[in-house]
């Protein structure tokens, strides 16, 4: 099936005109049959006939395919992005009438005003449905500005991945205006633990002596921090400065509350794993299996369970457990091991974020777990489903 020509086309005849046909509906990319003359052969930023395209492919569908086989191994990423993609691509054609290899700068303005109240709305907007269903539209309605904003990020990784493979000769987006002051280049986050890592981690916090009743003290905190650093990604001085009622339970589910960076209010979803690594330490220190909410026992407990520990005692409780998990991979791979003994609190929240971006998790429920100064500006709230934030929060496990 071929794609309609945009509905502001007019037919003349004469003295007459004839009335624009309906709108045609959007279809889905397994649907999409372009024709020739907006396949994007012939795409005003196809790269020129001196590149080498390491992409086999020869139109801007099988170039938008080719960069959604990257994320095979992580279906939620794979559907956020084909989301966006598909969006873009279907503008392009419906109401610019045009190749997504022929965008501009010009045209991406205009996409991301498009955004704000996609239009003609019967074209675009519909309820939930099937992807092949009649009734299946790209937009359940406006995006707000945070989800704008992933939405222009996304469509900006596609941009630049075209780039990179040959296919296209710039990225339209790489001009836009930078609106952060002092901005400074993206670069990719290296303070985490890989997988092999973690897992080396978590072997050697099981592996804690409990000969003795302060052995078994000190394996009990350890097990309880580890998942709280890693299920939660806090920074360390929220650790210290909160007590067990921060956890709080809504409607059925329970949130962890933490005033964070600048003193901002934020809820950050407990998960089964998490739930658990707390009424195992809660019952090991005599206390009810879940917090009241007015308790004011520290979040993090010394070892007789008489205080509360600061950032300096968790600092040093997590450099010993990274460098006992480091002498544990030393023989076999001293690369992995050196980088464990570098880790600190801070890297445990690194890991945190990109462990969670590796299970899948939605992008913007990635930001709004992180508690970024960013996405204040675009509010606090996002207008997300709660139930499913908090299940897809499940993905994220203690022990893969």
């Amino acid at each position: 099936m071929s794609v309609a020509s945009p509905s502001s086309i007019i037919i003349h005849r004469g003295e007459e005109t004839a009335p624009p046909s309906p709108p045609a509906p959007p279809l889905p990319l397994e649907r999409l049959r372009l024709p020739d003359e907006l396949d994007g052969r012939a795409g005003h930023n196809r790269a020129g006939p001196d590149v080498v395209c390491q992409l086999a492919a020869g139109n801007d569908l099988e170039a938008v395919q080719a960069w959604l086989a990257e994320f095979h191994d992580s279906p939620q990423t794979l559907r956020n992005y084909r989301k966006e993609a598909e969006r873009l691509l279907l503008w392009a054609l419906l109401e610019r009438g045009k190749p997504l290899s022929s965008l501009t700068r010009e045209d991406c303005i205009l996409y991301e005003n498009f955004l704000t109240d996609p239009q003609p709305r019967d074209r675009w907007c519909g309820q939930k449905a099937p992807r092949f269903s009649p009734r299946w539209r790209p937009f359940l309605g406006p995006l707000n500005p945070a989800s704008r904003k992933v939405a222009m990020l996304i469509v900006n990784a596609l941009f630049s991945y075209l780039v990179k493979a040959g296919y296209l000769a710039g990225n339209p987006l790489a001009l836009a205006r930078r609106r952060s002051r002092g901005h400074q280049p993206m670069r990719q986050v290296e303070r985490f633990l890989e997988h092999d890592q973690w897992q080396a981690l978590l072997t050697t916090v099981d592996g804690l002596p409990r000969d003795s009743e302060r052995d078994c003290q000190h394996h009990a905190r350890a097990k309880y921090l580890t998942a709280l650093l890693y299920l939660l990604g806090p920074r360390v001085s929220e650790v210290a400065e909160h007590t067990m009622s921060s956890f709080v339970q809504i409607r059925g589910r329970w949130w962890w509350r933490v005033i964070g960076k600048g003193r901002k209010e934020a809820q950050v979803p407990v998960n089964q794993d998490m739930l658990q690594a707390l009424r195992d330490y809660r019952r090991f220190h005599g206390l009810p299996p879940l917090p009241t909410p007015d308790e004011t026992t520290p979040l993090v407990l010394n070892l007789k369970g008489t205080g509360g520990i600061g950032d300096n005692m968790i600092y040093r409780i997590v450099k010993d457990l990274v460098a006992k998990a480091a002498n544990r991979l030393e023989a076999d791979d001293p690369h992995q091991a050196d980088k464990l003994r570098r880790a600190s609190t801070h890297w445990f929240r690194h890991t945190s974020i990109t462990h969670q971006a590796d299970a899948g998790i939605d992008i913007q429920f990635l930001q709004r777990n992180a508690r970024h100064a960013r996405i204040d500006t675009t509010g606090l709230y996002l207008h997300a489903e709660e139930k499913e934030w908090h299940e897809t929060m499940e993905r994220h496990r203690l022990k893969e």
